[in-house]
């Protein structure tokens, strides 16, 4: 894998091993909108509310911090150490078969009109992977997109479609550079992404209905297109829900009498203690994201209690590379080395990557990293283009040059 170095001075001395420098770092005003470790951590020792984990966690994963907001997310919940025994992995092995869990879905996509798949908001990876189904689903005829993590209502973002790009405000977990990029290239496919969430002061079940009546009607406008919706967590769950009747995905059943093709990634995907990771999971050997299908073609769901989403997504625990999940990188991308030995600031610093032509001030960035002193080594992992480069300390300090990744 190509490794690219990257040495900043702040005597704006700039030395590229990928191409030609464009133009030397210069201070800017920014106005940083991620939090820094140090303040997540400072924040989680002072909060006394039960769901502090969880709110640590998805500060992390807005940036794009996979392994904290993993760590963070498990504080929350512990886990147990459980397994199979060989006994039942070796009747899994008989009566089931692995299969690519993208190659699958794209050829169930072929006799679907809509596809509900979810996430969990911690987990950067849901992302990741749903992001890799899209230009294969643009091709099946899927032209719409909604997104339940998109702000609503009048905080909706009317410009999304026409700027093709999700900026700060366009939603909370979007904030994620790992969302932004799915939404990124939704939007350059040509997918009419739009917002689905309630906006009133809703209970429970009112909102499964508000969310499915918001697609309904986007679906009646559209009467000949295909749709992928966009979920957390229960939200993909047919049939019953203990607690809301039944779930935007029943709902939508209900409402417009479309059967959707329904997908849980949470289920099997990896805990930061891999001993807590489901049974099943640690049964079998996958290395990268599969689904079990039997004899008859017919995937292994996944099921709770008395709902259940048509198939269950097995994730595989990750592989770091430099520090950085080996899922971020796909074909092109390439690791992109800062050395900051003589970068005279103050630390910790955060340093985040930009399209060229995207508003710094607005736009999600493509990637972040955070060094806490000068010896730190971090990467970014950038495809081939053109980037802004803003340095920041959240204090007083901030820069920002242009690079090329060729």
């Amino acid at each position: 894998m190509k490794v690219i170095t990257l040495i900043n001075t702040l005597f704006f001395c700039l030395i590229l091993f990928i191409g030609k420098s464009q133009g030397l770092p210069k201070k800017i005003e920014f106005d940083n909108p991620y939090i820094f470790n140090s303040e997540i951590e400072k924040k989680l020792k002072e909060d006394t509310v039960s769901w502090k984990y969880q709110i640590s966690a998805g500060e992390y994963a807005s940036k794009g911090d996979f392994k904290n907001a993993l760590r963070n997310w498990s504080m929350a919940f512990g886990g147990a150490d459980k397994n199979y025994t060989q006994t039942q992995i070796d009747s899994i092995n008989e009566n089931y078969k692995i299969v690519s869990a993208k190659e699958y879905i794209i050829q169930q996509s072929k006799k679907n009109r809509v596809i509900i798949i979810n996430e969990a908001h911690h987990y950067s990876f849901h992302r990741v992977f749903t992001e890799s189904l899209l230009q294969d689903l643009y091709k099946q005829g899927y032209r719409n997109l909604g997104v339940e993590a998109l702000s609503n209502g009048n905080t909706i973002d009317r410009n999304l479609n026409n700027r093709n790009y999700a900026i700060q405000k366009s939603g909370y977990y979007t904030q994620d550079p790992n969302f932004g990029k799915m939404l990124r290239t939704a939007l350059n496919l040509g997918f009419n992404v739009f917002a689905y969430e309630q906006t009133g002061n809703l209970n429970g079940k009112e909102r499964e209905i508000a969310q499915a009546n918001n697609i309904q009607r986007i679906m009646n406008e559209r009467p000949n297109e295909k749709f992928l919706i966009y979920c957390g967590f229960d939200h993909s769950l047919e049939g019953e829900h203990r607690s809301w009747g039944k779930a935007m995905a029943g709902r939508l059943k209900e409402f417009t009498g479309v059967d959707p093709l329904t997908i849980n990634q949470v289920k099997y995907s990896e805990r930061y203690n891999r001993n807590f990771n489901q049974p099943l999971l640690k049964a079998l050997k996958i290395d990268s994201p599969s689904i079990l299908i039997d004899s008859d073609n017919n995937p292994f769901r996944y099921q709770k209690k008395n709902g259940w989403s048509d198939i269950a997504v097995l994730h595989p625990n990750t592989v770091y590379e430099k520090g950085r999940p080996q899922w971020l990188f796909n074909d092109g991308s390439q690791l992109v080395e800062v050395k900051n030995e003589n970068f005279e600031i103050n630390y910790p610093i955060m340093v985040l990557a930009y399209k060229k032509g995207e508003n710094i001030n607005e736009a999600i960035p493509v990637d972040i990293v955070e060094l806490e002193g000068k010896s730190d080594k971090s990467y970014f992992v950038l495809d081939k283009g053109h980037y802004n480069i803003v340095v920041d300390n959240q204090k007083d300090q901030s820069f920002k040059y242009e690079i090329e990744v060729k």
